[in-house]
Parts: C-alpha cells; structure tokens; sequence
C-alpha cells in the first residue's frame, strides 16, 4: 500500500509535479494567524458590519417616510406672524418656528400611518411603490413606533404654546387621521380636507405668536390649498390613466373636464380673495396703506405659473417639487415674499 509523504517533504506525481497538500522543506505550518479567536473577531466584525448597514438602512429609509420635503407646506404657520404687527419679535419668530415644527412632526406622524394602511395599494402604484414601506424596507412595527413618538413629541411642543395651539394641533391630527382612514375616498370631501389642513395651520401659527388672524387671509389659505389638491388629482388622473380608480376608488368619480373646470374656478376665487385681502379694512390697518395690492399680480403670475407646470410638465404631483424644481415659480414666490416685506416694512 503507498503512503503519503512524510510532512514537510516534497511529494512528487507522476507527471513530475509537486503535491498541493506538501509544503517546501523549510515551510512553517501552523494554525491559521490568530487561530480560533482570529476567526470570531473576524465573525464579530462581520456582524457589527451587518448589524450596522441595516440600522442605517431603516434609518434612511425611516427619514424618507417621513417625507421632509413636504414640510414645506408649514410654511403656512409663518403667514399670520408676516402680516402681522411682530414681525420684527425675535420672540414671535420662534414661537413660530415651535409651531412650524409641531406641524411637520405630526404630519410625518400621520404619514407613516397612511403608509402603513395603503402599503398594499402603492405596491401597485408606478411612483408609490418605491416608498419604504411598499417596497419592504421599512418594517411596518418601525414605522408605527416611529409615529407615536413623533406624536408624542408634537403633544409635547403643542403644550408649550399653550392650549388653544394645543386644540388645534390636536384637531389637525385627528382630522388627518380620519382623512387617511376614510374621508380620502370621498369625491370631492378629500381635496376639501386637505385644505382644511392649511387652514389649521395658519390658525395655529396665529395662536402660537398671539395675534388676531383676518378671515380674509384664512379664506386664502384655503382656495390656495384647494387649489393644489385638485392640480394633485389632475396629475394622478394623467399619470394613472384607465386605472387610475383600480389605485384609489375616489379617483374613478373625477375626470380631468370636471377638474379642470373646479381648477378654473378656485383659481379665479383665490385671486378675488386675495385682492380683497389687500384692502381690507383690516389689512389697511396693519400695513398702513392699501400698497399690498400691488402684489396681486406677482401671485396672480405664480398660480397661472403652476397651472402651466400641470399641463405643460405634469408636475403637479408634488406642488413642493415643483417650487423647488421650477426657477420661474421659485421666482414668483420670493419676489412676493419681497415685495411684501418692503410693503409692510414701510410705514
């Protein structure tokens, strides 16, 4: 019977070759460097790594369901304080910036909570299945837990500007909420809600700087909101086509004639509104002169200008991308943003 070499020899085939398995004499063989605890610190390591790169995963993809970018809209918080007569308490701005916050920590609150319920439906959706939840990268027990300690949280900011902000926090949430679980299927009552939503905003940036709110402005804020949500379902209906009602039942009541039309008509309704604003006794009042009409034109430009984006680009699904992505309606926004700023800084 034929033995292997002896270890540490040169073993050689038939073909002249030297074995794999035999080292060169004056080779040292001994276990692997570090030896059995060389392989779990290697293994630990691995784990760390691993464990890591998922925390960072959910995290990332825990701020995308927040949606940061659509805090934006709480920018309405801010308009009450603007035409108001703090403008320049370094105090107001902050009580307003508190309330800014409040708003967008609950309303990413509420919209890990819609996620979760519509995760199903926008799995099926061409731009929503690439959200967190849908696609599966967000655990859906994450993004609940999340939602009650960004509520909390807002509970917690709510209380310190007092409880009648506290109130309308609250009702916005709640409003939110039954939105999410019921009203959005409504024709008509969803676009109505979430103009709603802006309305509470302005309301609770008013209670938050204690100043009285024009009626007038929260007329604005509303037709404004209204009008937003309707260029939303225009581009859904455009963007989902024949089966647009088989993503959300609501949409197969909507037709784009029967948007485009109520788009015409809050469109005209925001204008009037806003021109009676500007010289309403009240807003005289404050200004010192009806010199605020003079920025009639300049958002009479930005909401043609949003009109033209939904027809001509299609990007109405985001109001907040489009004024972020389009420079002439960026434009409008901050020339009259100026404009009224030199307007009410004169007196």
């Amino acid at each position: 019977m034929n033995r292997a070499p002896p270890w540490g020899t040169t073993a050689t085939l038939a073909h002249g070759e030297k074995c794999l398995n035999a080292p060169d004499a004056g080779d040292i063989v001994g276990p692997p460097a570090g030896g059995t605890g060389g392989h779990r610190a290697l293994r630990a390591d691995t784990v760390e790594r691993s464990y890591n790169g998922i925390v960072h995963r959910t995290l990332s993809s825990l701020l995308r369901s927040l949606r940061p970018q659509q805090w934006l809209k709480n920018g309405f918080v801010f308009a009450p304080l603007v035409f108001s007569g703090r403008v320049g308490s370094s105090v107001a701005w902050g009580e307003a910036v508190l309330a800014a916050a409040v708003f967008s920590l609950l309303a990413s609150a509420t919209y890990l909570v819609n996620d979760v319920r519509d995760r199903e439906s926008d799995r099926q959706h061409p731009v929503k299945r690439d959200r967190p939840i849908a696609s599966g990268a967000l655990p859906v027990g994450v993004a609940l837990v999340a939602a009650a300690v960004l509520t909390v949280l807002g509970a917690v900011g709510s209380a310190v500007l007092g409880g009648r902000f506290a109130g309308t926090a609250a009702t916005y949430l709640v409003l939110t909420l039954i939105y999410s679980l019921f009203l959005k299927e409504l024709v008509f009552v969803d676009v109505l809600v979430v103009a709603m939503g802006f309305v509470l905003r302005v309301v609770g940036g008013a209670l938050a700087v204690r100043v009285p709110v024009s009626h007038w402005l929260l007329l604005c804020a509303f037709l404004l909101a209204l009008y937003l949500a309707l260029g939303k379902r225009r581009s859904e209906l455009v963007l989902l086509g024949a089966e647009a009602a088989d993503h959300r039942a609501v949409l197969g009541h909507y037709t784009l004639p029967l948007v485009d039309q109520a788009i015409s008509v809050v469109l005209g309704a925001t204008v009037v509104a806003y021109s009676l604003y500007t010289v309403s006794p009240g807003t005289i009042a404050k200004v010192g002169s009806d010199r605020l009409m003079v920025t009639v034109p300049i958002v009479l430009y930005g909401l043609l200008r949003y009109l033209y984006l939904l027809h001509r680009h299609e990007l109405g699904g985001s109001p907040t991308r489009a004024l972020l992505t389009d420079r002439p309606l960026l434009a409008a926004v901050l020339v009259w943003l100026a404009a009224a700023a030199v307007v009410i800084g004169i007196r």
